[in-house]
Order: C-alpha cells, then structure tokens, then sequence
C-alpha cells in the first residue's frame, strides 16, 4: 500500500500527463512572399515537433502572394498531409492580427504559436516554449532576444538601434514586464490570444507590443524563453522609416491609453 501523500503525487502527475497529452499546437503562418523560406520553416516544424513529440499543426495564411508561396504550400501539404497541413489563403495583404483572427478560426489546438516564415525564428525553440509554459502555467511564453542568452544576427548597427532603442523607450513609458516587446515568436493559450486580438487595434510593428502590453493589463501571466533571431534568409526585410514613425505614433497612443 502506497502512502497516502505518495500515491497523491502519483495521481497528480497521470493526471498532468494525461492533461499535457491531450494538448495540441497550432501553428499560425502568415506568409507573403515567402516561396524560399517555407519548405525549409515546416521541414523544421516538422521535425522539432516529431523529435518532441507534441501534437501539432501547421497554418499557412498566405495574402495573396505574387511569388507563389500558395502553389508551393500546396506541395507540401501533399507531402506532409491535409491533418498537419491546413491552407487558409486570403485574396490580399489585410494585416498581421486579422491573419492571427483567420488563423484562429480554423485552428484545433488548445494552445497557439504565432512566429515568423522566413526563418528569423528557429523552430528549435519551440519544445523550450511548451516546457516553459508548463512549467508555470503562463497564458503566454514570448521569445526574447534581451535576456540571457537570447540575441540578434545579421542585423547591421541601425536596425540593431533602432530595435534596441524602440524597446528601451517603451519599457520607460509602459512599464510591461517583459524583456522584448516587438518579438513575434510567442506561444499563447489558445481563448487569451482571441482575448487580445479582441483588444488590440495597432497595426504593423505596434501590434506585437500591444499585445503583450494588454497581457499585463488584463493580468495575463507571461514567461520568457532566451531565442536568437536570424534576419531574413531569403527575400526583403520589411522595415522602413515609415513603419519606425508608425511605431512610435503607436507606442505613444499606447501610452496615452493605458
């Protein structure tokens, strides 16, 4: 016979298991332009998330790209199958968190993993997200370039200021209790990404930062895992001194009004 407080921690755990088994990970993909970058990104979606063996799938939203990102997503769902695969293509660009709601709407995972397709965010990280997630029970888990042994490459001196720069002003004003704000490799539980999106009206580079600023706002948890972020592998990086003057229009009505 078990001691009462031992076979306690044996249900416990079966039943962490089990709870944890069940779990499945839907990974949003907004694409555009991205014909390159995307066999390689799922070939290592895949492959990470075999080797760890969490449920998974894959969602490709792709906004009407001239290069024909759609006809090779089409490929590889042959090759990888409908049930890890699923397509979710709109007629045109109409912005990163109305692709996030899309997403959502056709996703079957209790937890979602918002990232990058051009290869900026490395699928490696993932199993540390999950690990980190369970580990505290955290509404999100946000990838940080800040903190430990996180860092950026590839990147010349000004986007590196600017980045770093865009992130020290709004730690000052927002005070949000996360390291890196602009990031865009996040795992969140699936009803308080639907909550945020819900709140959120910034657009472009802002909108990463809304959402975690929200977060706190609302009394979400947040954990944060260290990544490395290599700039694009393939095509064009889509910063430019517009999307810098919108983003600090955004932090400053962000800050007006929270």
């Amino acid at each position: 016979q078990l001691p009462v407080h031992v076979s306690n921690m044996a249900s416990r755990k079966s039943s962490r298991k089990n709870r944890s088994g069940s779990d499945k990970y839907s990974v949003l993909l907004p694409t555009y332009n991205e014909r390159e970058n995307l066999p390689l990104i799922v070939w290592l979606l895949v492959k990470y998330f075999g080797e760890s063996g969490f449920s998974y799938e894959l969602i490709v939203i792709d906004d009407g790209s001239p290069d024909g990102t759609l006809e090779v997503a089409q490929q590889l769902q042959l090759i990888y199958g409908s049930d890890k695969i699923l397509l979710r293509p709109r007629a045109k660009k109409l912005g990163l968190g109305t692709a996030y709601i899309h997403g959502m709407q056709h996703a079957t995972g209790n937890y979602i993993i918002i990232m990058d397709a051009d290869l900026s965010h490395h699928p490696k990280f993932i199993p540390e997200f999950i690990r980190k997630q369970r580990e505290g029970d955290y509404d999100l888990v946000s990838g940080t370039r800040y903190k430990g042994d996180g860092g950026v490459y590839g990147w010349d001196l000004r986007r590196k200021l600017i980045s770093r720069g865009a992130n020290f002003v709004t730690q000052i004003l927002l005070r949000p209790g996360a390291s890196d704000l602009t990031g865009s490799f996040r795992l969140y539980k699936k009803e308080v990404l639907e909550k945020l999106v819900e709140k959120c009206v910034s657009k472009g580079y802002v909108f990463q930062m809304e959402m975690i600023v929200r977060a706190r706002q609302l009394g979400y948890s947040i954990g944060e895992v260290p990544i490395s972020f290599v700039d694009r592998v393939y095509g064009e990086s889509k910063l430019g001194g517009n999307e810098i003057v919108s983003f600090l229009k955004g932090l400053l009505t962000l800050f007006a009004t929270t």
